[in-house]
């Protein structure tokens, strides 16, 4: 596979340091807020290019960390506590805040078919780690300690700006002009390790430590979370592209400085989801989430196709029509596919399909172009030489990097199918829902309630009640009339 390295600035091909084994490290979410579609986006192609990893046949071992703990609002050791700021507007403490938001991050990334990593690390588990590191990092003279904190000391490295090159003179203090400089730093660019004396008198979590009680940077936990469950080399570093100064350089230098070799081979960055007055973010514009793209009908997976179709290293335009479009296009796939037969009874044809897969591979191998990945899609169903058993093997394999269910929305679209030709043959029972009613929905609900027309028809009342009283213990009213029956949400 070869995919763009942030590190180098160009394409390689990637080799993993222990044969077909990838230690791979995701950057994980600060959980003081739900995740808004714009971070979703950069969860969504790492899943895709570990799941790419997984069919190339690589074993990965996939770590994220959860921020619960010492990130700051400007990302440079100022501002305020993230945390903290999330249990001030709720009224909660710290950790409901965290075990709150954390719920609710892997329920959408579950809603987006994003695979949970092999290892989900909390910022808060690791405190001895972050100790045992900062102090040899002391003891070696990468570290110093100022106004009561520590302080990394970017002096010592021989080249700090790893991703891009910068001039120390033109950087902005804090990285944005609106931050004041911290004058316990030596130098603009060092990072805090440790806070002892924390900015908010309400600081909610504190530890021990050599240096006092205080809590660690943010910088800190990836490289200790990291090093803990995948050892000394990290084969391939994830993140947004906003991670990369400083969280990320802050990282490689910390981590450097202490294991005293190189730490991570290549680094994979996605670029912003954008609207059209720019940068999507919490405190801009409408917050979108994906319960908002539920709430306004749009299955979750639609979006997902929406950033498949787009390249991981180019910045995404939302707008709802662009979504409109592409809930048009999940729907015309789907019914496509459900129009193939998967009852044929013939097995699939693997030489023929040889040359899809090979596609299907390119394409992932060619920088993760998951829109060419897609158009193998497209390709196998309108491919004359294949029959119905092998377009299905092929679309089964694919979607296991693509995660669209193209199986299981095509097997919904053909039960609701089904239940509307049953309704309507004869016109003797007819079942109706409400207009808002997603497919998937209708198809289930519709097939219960044929259930129970058969069962009133043959006077089984037992079993008509039993269906009846099932529907409304999860919210569904029935209203019954001659021609059949109409179900209704209560609320």
């Amino acid at each position: 596979m070869e995919f763009y390295n942030s590190l180098t600035h160009r394409k390689e091909q990637f080799v993993p340091r222990n044969g077909n084994k990838v230690g791979m490290y995701t950057c994980g979410p600060t959980v003081y807020h739900y995740a808004h579609i714009g971070n979703l986006r950069s969860y969504i192609m790492e899943d895709a290019l570990e799941k790419a990893l997984r069919y190339e046949g690589y074993d990965v071992t996939r770590v994220m960390n959860i921020t619960d703990v010492g990130h700051l609002s400007s990302d440079a050791d100022t501002g305020e506590d993230k945390m903290v700021k999330g249990a001030q507007r709720e009224h909660k403490t710290v950790m409901e805040i965290a075990k709150f938001y954390t719920d609710a991050f892997f329920a959408d990334c579950a809603r987006l078919n994003i695979r949970t990593p092999d290892i989900v690390t909390p910022a808060t588990s690791c405190i001895p780690e972050y100790i045992n590191m900062i102090s040899v990092l002391l003891e070696k003279g990468y570290a110093y300690p100022a106004g009561g904190n520590i302080y990394f000391d970017t002096s010592r490295l021989d080249k700090y700006y790893v991703f891009n090159d910068h001039d120390e003179a033109d950087l902005a203090v804090g990285v944005r002009e609106d931050v004041e400089e911290d004058v316990n730093k030596r130098h603009k660019a060092d990072f805090v390790l440790w806070f002892t004396k924390s900015k908010f008198e309400d600081q909610a979590l504190k530890w021990d430590s050599p240096w006092g009680v205080g809590y660690p940077g943010w910088h800190i936990e990836c490289s200790c979370i990291s090093i803990k469950h995948l050892g000394e080399y990290l084969d391939l570093h994830c993140g947004g592209i906003d991670n990369a100064f400083p969280h990320h350089t802050n990282e490689i230098a910390q981590s450097e400085a202490y294991l005293g070799h190189d730490w991570c081979h290549y680094w994979f960055h996605v670029h912003h989801l954008n609207t059209t007055t720019g940068k999507m973010s919490k405190s801009s514009g409408e917050f979108l989430t994906v319960s908002l793209l539920e709430e306004k009908g749009y299955d979750p997976l639609v979006y997902r196709l929406f950033c498949l179709q787009s390249h991981y290293r180019k910045g995404l335009v939302f707008t709802w029509e662009n979504l409109d479009n592409a809930a048009a296009a999940y729907q015309k796939l789907l019914k496509r596919v459900a129009a193939l037969n998967p009852d044929t009874g013939a097995a699939p044809d693997l030489e023929a399909a040889k040359p899809y897969q090979e596609q299907f591979r390119w394409a992932l191998d060619n920088d993760l172009n998951t829109a060419l990945a897609v158009t193998s899609v497209y390709n196998v169903l309108k491919a004359k030489e294949l029959d119905d058993a092998t377009r299905l093997y092929l679309l089964e394999d694919f979607d296991r990097v693509l995660s669209l269910n193209l199986l299981e929305g095509a097997a919904k679209l053909r039960a609701q199918d089904a239940a509307r030709a049953r309704t309507q043959s004869g016109g003797a029972y007819v079942v109706t829902g409400p207009a808002d009613a997603a497919p998937e929905e209708l198809a289930e609900i519709g097939a219960l309630l044929l259930q129970r027309g058969e069962a009133r028809k043959a006077k089984n009342w037992a079993e008509s009640d039993r269906i009846r009283d099932e529907l409304a213990g999860r919210g569904i009213t029935l209203k019954d009339s001659r021609q059949g029956v109409q179900w209704s949400k209560n609320g």
